[in-house]
């Protein structure tokens, strides 16, 4: 299947393709900019695809070995050739086998976290050593033994990464990485993994002067567009009261599981805000910053925050994300998919980043984000249902995935 790159026009809100045309610009302008690509690939695990052959129905049973698709995903990967890479259901003995050195030796630095419990496969952030260097990396485990609620093995990667070019600032590029829970009736365990996943974030993100450095979030969601899931990340809110934990995701039109969400969602013993941060670590910076109390006060400050919290069904998080695709085509309406078998297609998979103030790509409404940030300098087209059904959905002989790569290409604005 075909698919093309689009392009943002730098002083519009209209997509053009550009011609590869030398801009004049002065070279201390050039200096202050760094231009990156970022791919988020769900590439399926082989185990998922042999415990889940009903999806797989319609493809030839030998372009569904292991031994045929590798080679199909890695040259996918040679191609497209990003500066990182997030992977989701990269299994742990074919990435110690093969992926991990194929990768190596195209160029890519490697972190892997499996997911909890004995599962087979994990997410893995890749990043080309030429590009960047690695500051940190903070792998989240979603499952916890001591919460009822979070016993599913799902987890996430956190990267920091420094840019390798000379630039004012010291700038830092925060790159997140998860696969969420895919039960469409389990809203509650969705929601409280992406909470944990902003916590960390929040926590890896600051910069010196308070704000955060630019974020990029990669993974598959299994969440659809327009769902609550997915509006709580675009929109930094949201008010669940009322909200039935099938109805989450947006996975099923006639959902099953008409439970409503309990406030809060999850228990005050995770150690997460409704505002998605570590509650220890705010803690700690108010202890840190001289504000010690009598420990008779902070008990009665405790029990205030906790009353208030109890009455509070609002979820909100403190980064002005964009999504680099727009999940329907403009001109027909008819939805972008990222996901195609037998049962299905759909956009569960995502790339979302703190858009600079002057991105023509981001949302209207998001100007005041902050100074620096990144611009969505292009994407790579998806397509739609009917587009894939022509090569016979996926997996197919040239798409060893039930995923399609999603690509990005930024600029790292400075301030």
């Amino acid at each position: 299947v075909k698919r093309h790159w689009e392009y943002f026009c730098p002083h519009s809100r209209t997509m053009k393709i550009f011609e590869n045309k030398q801009t004049d610009q002065s070279n201390t302008e050039n200096e202050a900019k760094f231009d990156f690509t970022v791919m988020s690939y769900n590439i399926l695990s082989q185990n998922l695809l042999e415990d889940n052959s009903h999806l797989y129905k319609h493809c030839r049973q030998r372009l569904l070995f292991w031994a045929y698709r590798f080679p199909n995903i890695l040259q996918e990967i040679k191609q497209l050739d990003a500066d990182v890479l997030c992977l989701q259901e990269v299994q742990e003995d074919h990435y110690r086998t093969e992926i991990k050195s194929s990768l190596e030796s195209l160029g890519y630095h490697c972190e892997y976290k499996m997911r909890t419990g004995r599962k087979p496969d994990g997410c893995a952030i890749c990043f080309k050593t030429s590009k960047f260097s690695l500051i940190s990396s903070n792998p989240v485990e979603f499952f916890r033994r001591d919460i009822p609620l979070l016993d599913r093995d799902n987890v996430g990667l956190v990267l920091l990464l420094q840019p390798r070019f000379h630039c004012k600032t010291n700038a830092a590029i925060c790159i997140a990485n998860t696969h969420l829970l895919y039960n469409p009736r389990r809203g509650d365990i969705k929601l409280t993994q992406l909470a944990m996943l902003l916590a960390e974030i929040a926590t890896v993100a600051p910069q010196k002067d308070g704000t955060f450095c630019p974020i990029i979030i990669c993974g598959d969601f299994n969440s659809v567009p327009g769902s609550p899931l997915y509006r709580f990340i675009k929109e930094g809110k949201l008010n669940y009261e009322g909200l039935s934990i099938g109805k989450v995701s947006g996975q099923e039109q006639f959902p099953r599981g008409q439970r409503i969400l309990s406030i809060p969602i999850w228990p005050k013993k995770l150690g997460i805000s409704q505002n998605c941060v570590y509650e220890i670590k705010q803690q700690q910076k108010e202890e840190n910053a001289g504000e010690k109390l009598e420990t008779a006060k902070l008990d009665k400050s405790q029990e205030i925050v906790i009353a208030s919290e109890k009455l509070s069904s609002k979820l909100q998080h403190h980064f002005k994300l964009s999504s680099v695709y727009s999940h329907y085509f403009p001109e027909t309406g008819i939805p972008e998919v990222t996901t195609c078998h037998s049962r299905s297609a759909v956009t569960v998979d995502y790339i979302f980043y703190s858009a600079a103030s002057d991105d023509a790509a981001a949302q209207p409404g998001m100007e005041d984000s902050f100074h620096g940030g990144l611009k969505l300098l292009g994407r790579l087209a998806l397509l739609t249902e009917k587009d894939l059904w022509t090569v016979n959905g996926l997996p197919n002989e040239n798409n060893s995935s039930d995923h399609l790569p999603l690509l990005a290409k930024f600029r790292l604005i400075e301030w």
